[in-house]
């Protein structure tokens, strides 16, 4: 009896499971989609800006260390010693151009000068009294030549005298010697007069030499001494007063301080875009051999900051772009130009721009045509959320060409005018309803940001 009654309760339940499984199976079949809510269907409201084209100031920016545009490795060009050394000649002086910084002792050139010169003068007389010689050899050989005609002469007259029995033999025979003692002595002149002209020439060339060496040992009395080029700071001095300093001995190393220049590295698709804003139009037909020639530098704006301190800023021009790549970073080299580094005239804003700071350099030109610009935040892993003519919702892709200063610029997927949520509702699902509210002050903020305000 009791294992009856347990069979009947397992039949019981499980037709109690089977009838629960099949009225479960109608409720899911019959079921109604579950009614919207109300909070469900409320539109959301989000502010929106008008996509617009707008004028924008291309930037970039590098780093680099200062450098001085140039170095002056003064060495010995003649031996000597140390017999007079400025009292500043000392390494972080600043000396102005023009100061006597270093002389070694000129007597031995003072000397081959003053020997030289009187080898000169010695020439130069010699030279004086051949061109006497020239000229007295000349008259006489006029002198000599009129003799020799009237001898000619007369030997004809005796021929003539000859042939008639005027005058004898002998006197014809002595008149002709003579003649030919004058013409001998004619021509003993010209020799000596056409051998004049060469010896001319080898004093030309000694006095030539002697003016060479002459040159010379001025260039080496001036080589004595060492004056400042131009402002300067001295770096390192390896002489001493009353040293014996010897040829080609390095004495001191100086920077020029009136300018200085920085090679900052810019990566390249930054440059590239600074670039392309500032070459010039040129005919297609003439050739260019550099790229840089086509570039106007003038239109880049650039400043030099020092790193670490962003408030400590100088002035700056770009000068070049030097070729190829920095072969560590794969960055492109922009040479900038900083005027008066040293100047004392803001010494309370910035200290001197000194040798190996490391610094940051930007810079900024205008871009040749508007660009469509929008918050960076508004684009949305390369989807941007747009406010279609029913006020609903749509997303779209879009292509960013760079971003800038908080700001995407946009290459494809938007058009000016059109309607973008810079919100981020969260779902944002598309066709759901919107409130716009435009956000014109965004929109001034933006402009400002494309200009190049400060975020």
């Amino acid at each position: 009896m009791t294992q009856g009654k347990f069979r009947s309760r397992k039949v019981f339940a499980l037709a109690g499971l089977i009838v629960g499984i099949a009225v479960l199976a109608l409720l899911v079949f019959f079921a109604e989609e579950p009614e919207r809510s109300e909070a469900n269907s409320r539109p959301l409201h989000l502010n929106v800006i008008d996509v617009q084209s707008m004028p924008f100031v291309l930037s970039a920016r590098g780093f680099g260390l200062a450098r001085p545009v140039q170095t002056w490795q003064a060495v010995a060009n003649v031996s000597g010693r140390v017999v007079e050394r400025h009292p500043q000649l000392n390494s972080g002086t600043l000396l102005p151009a023009g100061t006597l910084l270093l002389a070694l002792d000129p007597s031995r050139y003072e000397l081959a000068i003053a020997e030289t010169k009187a080898e000169l003068a010695s020439l130069e007389a010699e030279q004086a009294q051949l061109e006497v010689e020239v000229q007295n050899t000349r008259h006489l050989l006029q002198l000599e030549s009129e003799r020799l005609q009237l001898s000619e002469s007369e030997l004809e007259r005796i021929e003539r005298l000859l042939k008639t029995g005027a005058v004898s033999r002998s006197q014809f025979d002595d008149q002709r010697r003579a003649t030919l003692a004058q013409r001998q002595q004619v021509q003993s002149l010209e020799n000596q007069l056409s051998v004049l002209p060469s010896k001319q020439q080898y004093l030309e060339a000694q006095i030539q030499r002697v003016n060479t060496r002459l040159e010379q040992g001025r260039e080496d009395l001036a080589d004595t001494r060492f004056t400042a080029p131009y402002d300067l700071r001295v770096r390192d001095v390896d002489v001493e007063e009353y040293q014996f300093a010897s040829q080609g001995q390095s004495l001191f190393l100086a920077d020029n301080i009136e300018q200085a220049e920085i090679e900052a590295q810019v990566p390249l698709a930054m440059l590239r875009r600074l670039m392309t804003a500032v070459l010039v139009p040129v005919d297609p037909q003439e050739p260019v051999l550099d790229i840089t020639e086509r570039m106007d530098f003038s239109a880049i704006q650039s400043e030099v900051k020092l790193t670490g301190f962003p408030s400590v800023s100088w002035p700056a021009t770009v000068t070049r772009v030097a070729s190829g790549l920095d072969p560590a970073t794969r960055s492109g080299r922009v040479i900038v130009k900083v005027d008066e580094p040293y100047s004392m005239t803001h010494v309370s804003e910035r200290p001197a721009l000194q040798r190996d700071m490391h610094v940051q350099v930007t810079f900024s030109a205008d871009s040749p045509q508007p660009l469509l610009a929008i918050p960076s935040s508004a684009v949305h892993q390369g989807e941007v959320y747009l406010l279609d003519n029913d006020h609903l919702l749509q997303r779209r892709p879009v292509t960013v060409a760079f971003e800038q200063n908080g700001l995407a610029v946009i290459a494809e997927g938007l058009s000016p005018g059109e309607q973008l949520i810079v919100d981020d509702p969260a779902p944002a699902v598309t066709g759901t309803k919107v409130v716009p509210h435009r956000d014109e002050a965004l929109e001034q903020r933006l402009r400002e940001l494309a200009q190049g305000a400060a975020q």
